[in-house]
């Protein structure tokens, strides 16, 4: 009897990635990986691993519809940050609810669907009363609402909130900096130290294994259900301190004003920072408007990489 088939939009990437490592390991499942260069290093290594490997272009739903032939299950991932780099905020909002859209269409159109996992965000602008509409996260909520309306997709849908990367500090407005004449490296952030951060850890790694528990355990997964991709609380205080830890570095928090960040790093301030302020001033109902399910509800048992094992395995180049 053949093996239900899983497919993975993004296998390459870091949450795709993990999500291929979970279900390869689990063994009860065909991997079927979705990226844009079959011929690319990472989707070489994947094919030596029996990783099934297709193209198809997340702006064309034939192509996507072609892709997701057959599965059982599909691991849905857009990438806002890549037209943002080059497009804006803006821009990047249309092109990545387009290409969100898109990939529940074609998951509706799959016959032999059962369980659409789809990787998103709360809901800033519903949970702040329209205060903060981060951009990285408005996109993403625009494809829920799609999928909301949608009943039938909607019932074979979980969607999963994977929360702060450690390896967000590798990026230039989260990477503390050396000031020379302090003799320290100096963290310059727009909000306080208090600001509480969930974790997710190691996207690299973390992922998969919720992923592979929403498909295991369906009747808290479905229908429509929201999973918490967090792996531990902390604070931004914290975040420094681990690396300080960590790196052997003597360290400083510095809070500096929303414009003086954005002034810094102009257009990626903004958006980071906003995402950091509104933290600040929810707190616990960051992450609130729908009722979650944890790691600890799913019974994971799993030896997740936190924030600070995972800056011990990263070089930091200082």
């Amino acid at each position: 009897m053949s093996k239900p088939i899983v497919v993975i939009i993004g296998a390459t990437g870091g949450q795709g990635g993990s999500v291929v490592t979970s279900f390869l390991e689990d063994g009860a499942y065909q991997v079927r990986g979705i990226t844009r260069n079959v011929n690319s290093a990472k989707a070489v290594a994947l094919k030596a691993r029996g990783v099934e490997l297709v193209t198809a272009d997340l702006d064309n739903i034939e192509s996507l519809v072609a892709a997701f032939k057959d599965a059982t299950i599909i691991y849905a991932v857009t990438d806002f940050f890549e037209p943002f780099a080059s497009k804006g905020p803006n821009e990047a909002i249309k092109i990545e609810s387009h290409q969100g859209i898109n990939l529940a269409k074609a998951a509706a159109a799959t016959s032999t669907l059962k369980h659409y996992i789809w990787s998103t965000l709360a809901n800033v602008g519903r949970i702040s009363g329209g205060k903060y509409m981060i951009p990285h996260f408005v996109g993403k909520n625009a494809i829920d609402d799609f999928i909301k309306n949608d009943p039938a997709l909607f019932a074979k849908t979980t969607f999963l909130w994977n929360t702060y990367y450690a390896s967000n500090l590798l990026f230039p407005m989260f990477k503390p900096n050396f000031l020379q004449t302090a003799g320290k490296y100096v963290w310059l952030q727009p909000s306080s130290p208090s600001t509480p951060i969930l974790g997710l850890g190691d996207q690299n790694i973390n992922v998969g294994p919720f992923a592979l528990a929403i498909v295991q355990k369906p009747e808290l997964t479905l229908p429509g259900k929201f999973v918490l991709g967090s792996v531990e609380s902390l604070t931004t205080g914290d975040l420094l301190k681990s690396w300080s830890e960590v790196t052997g570095k003597d360290s400083e928090y510095v809070q500096v004003t929303l414009e003086e960040f954005d002034s810094l790093w102009p257009k990626w301030g903004l958006e980071m920072g906003e995402m950091l302020k509104y933290w600040e001033e929810f707190g616990d109902k960051s992450w609130s408007g729908e009722e979650l399910v944890t790691k600890e509800d799913l019974g994971i048992e799993f030896p997740f990489v936190t924030i600070k094992q995972a800056f011990g395995t990263f070089d930091w180049d200082l």
